[in-house]
């Protein structure tokens, strides 16, 4: 034999077995992602939406990146907003976040009218309005309660409607409906942020049938509509300017939806639109008979990048009778029972949570109405003393939490702050001051909270707003919540956030497989 032919065959034999180890090494990677699906499947609670991604031959790189979300609920008493209403301190702008998500309750006064016959979404237009104006920094200018155009010309929203009559120097023009009003803070269509955006490279040339197939759902879009459908139309005697462009926006409205009272908005950095996806929203009735909309939530699902967040906005039974907190908890136990979200994105390797636990990252915000397990004198002692530790051990939520009877497993952070309801109007004075008649008297409480559940959640701050707007006092916790990227998206994400974090929370894990 030649020294050729040997050489030949030396460099043949080479080839052979680093093929072989190429071959046993992703056989052991594939083995390993197939035995973390097995435990991932018999976890009731799945780790990620992408969790079917571990039956793909070729593993996908991602990466982790804090992004800051601000949350924030109040109660505004059934008060609708008035055009001088200033809501940078609610959005506490100082210190700008990626994410908000906003929950009100009460928007409109639960009356027979509103539960029963018809919501009133004028008051929900008039907040999406004030929001807006103060996240964009919009020179728009918010005219309520009156019809006149300082631009010379009628606003988007209100154009093509007609005058219909004239009482006086006011006209009365049609009502457009909430979904309408929203539009106009959009930068992406409400279908497209419903779409399925999970999407992938190395899954597009893998997978026969591309993850887009499941832009059309078996359901339409109506059944999981994110806004007020349009509806019959009104009067009304007020105009909602609206921008005449989104290029100048920093932040676009998501999702808003209105359940009577309660009202949950959310908005996202322009930038980062382009990465939220499977937007679902649903609502749970835990009124009057269990069944109407005065009490009850609104959860919004959604994807952003690779990750599944919930929001969760409700308002309880309310009362501080006792036992009333068994009430709260049987509204808690049936809105996590009986939520269930749209099925969608129904390829062979994804897999989109279809009840709140499900989800990755979920938040839990509203007027939750646990109270105080104190007398009224008792309580009143322990705030004049400040005593925060002492009045928070009879704190109902707190004491239901540790008894395992509500919200296992979730968690909620400190509260430094004093109780957030009820305080006369106008006024830093609870209400219980000035009302002598102990039946229509409230024992201050930490009515509103703000809990979440699921790992890679941090929160930065906790604590309450002092606008004398409500009976309530408004509360915003801001969370540094990890996201699963692409690996291709990590420098992209970095850039677009305006994050102050210290530097080390910004570099990347060293494990690029992600079980």
């Amino acid at each position: 034999m030649t020294p050729r032919d040997e050489a030949g065959k030396k460099k043949s034999l080479i080839r052979k077995i680093f093929s072989v180890r190429e071959s046993k090494g992703r056989k052991g990677i594939k083995d390993s992602f197939d035995s973390s699906a097995v435990e991932e499947q018999s976890n009731s609670a799945p780790e990620s939406l992408f969790s079917s991604e571990v039956g793909t031959p070729m593993p996908i790189y991602q990466d982790v990146l804090p992004f800051r979300v601000f949350v924030a609920t109040w109660n505004v008493g059934g008060k609708p907003p008035h055009s001088g209403l200033d809501l940078d301190d609610f959005l506490q702008l100082h210190t700008q976040s990626d994410i908000y998500v906003l929950g009100f309750q009460e928007i409109v006064p639960l009356n027979a009218g509103n539960v029963l016959v018809i919501e009133d979404n004028e008051p929900a237009a008039k907040w999406l309005a004030l929001i807006n104006q103060s996240l964009n920094k919009s020179s728009d200018v918010y005219l309520f309660n009156r019809p006149t155009y300082p631009s010379g010309t009628k606003p988007e929203s209100m154009r093509g409607l007609k005058s219909t009559t004239t009482v006086g120097s006011s006209l009365f023009f049609q009502k457009p409906s909430l979904k309408t009003i929203s539009n106009n803070f959009r930068t992406e269509s409400r279908r497209k942020l419903k779409c399925c955006n999970c999407t992938s490279e190395p899954e597009r040339k893998y997978c026969k049938e591309s993850c887009f197939g499941c832009q059309q759902p078996s359901i339409s879009e109506d059944e999981f509509s994110s806004e007020e459908d349009d509806g019959p139309s009104g009067l009304l005697v007020t105009e909602i300017s609206t921008p005449s462009s989104t290029n100048h926006m920093k932040y676009s409205l998501i999702a808003s939806k209105q359940m009577v009272g309660i009202f949950v908005t959310v908005w996202v950095r322009k930038e980062l639109v382009q990465h939220v996806g499977h937007l679902r929203i649903t609502c749970i009735s835990r009124g009057i008979m269990g069944c109407l909309g005065n009490k009850g939530c609104i959860s919004v699902s959604m994807s952003f990048h690779r990750t599944s967040f919930c929001f969760v906005c409700s308002h309880l039974a309310s009362g501080e009778r006792e036992g009333d907190e068994l009430r709260r908890n049987s509204d808690v136990i049936e809105i996590l029972r009986n939520t269930q979200f749209p099925k969608i994105c129904k390829t062979p390797y994804h897999r989109m949570p279809e009840k709140i636990l499900e989800h990755d990252r979920v938040i839990w915000l509203g007027d939750l109405n646990y109270r105080i397990a104190l007398s009224y004198s008792d309580t009143r002692k322990l705030l004049e003393e400040n005593d925060w530790d002492a009045l928070f051990d009879k704190d109902q939520l707190k004491i239901e939490r540790e008894a395992g009877r509500v919200f296992k497993g979730w968690k909620e952070g400190k509260i430094y702050f004093a109780p957030t309801y009820k305080y006369s109007y106008n006024s830093d004075t609870y209400a219980g001051e000035t009302i002598k008649s102990k039946n229509k008297r409230r024992t201050p409480a930490w009515c509103d909270r703000i809990l979440w559940h699921g790992n890679g959640i941090r929160q930065l701050s906790y604590i309450r707003g002092e606008s004398q707007f409500s009976d309530h006092r408004p509360v915003y916790a801001t969370f540094l919540v990890d996201v699963r990227v692409m690996e291709d998206g990590w420098k992209k994400g970095l850039s677009n956030s305006n994050m102050k974090v210290e530097i080390e929370e910004l570099l990347p894990p060293t494990n690029k497989y992600v079980p």
